[in-house]
């Protein structure tokens, strides 16, 4: 699946909903300066599907899923 607006061009590995780790660093790379309290899981689930190497169904993601890419993301960007 094409999209016609990627957030990010550079392509890598292709990433599937259960690469959260590897989603958060991209939604990091492309939204620095975001407040993540302002992020919804609906946010995060269409800045996914906008990512350049995003290759994988809209339908099989859930809120576990999205909840683990905000927590990775989160963690990445509040390390202990």
């Amino acid at each position: 699946m094409a999209n016609s607006n990627p957030i990010l061009q550079e392509k890598t590995e292709p990433l599937y909903w259960d690469d959260s780790y590897a989603i958060s660093l991209q939604l990091r790379k492309a939204f620095p300066d975001i407040n993540l309290q302002e992020v919804s899981l609906r946010m995060i689930f269409d800045w996914t599907m906008q990512l350049a190497d995003f290759n994988d169904e809209p339908e099989l993601a859930n809120q576990e899923i999205l909840e683990a890419i905000y927590q990775e993301w989160y963690e990445e960007v509040n390390p202990l």
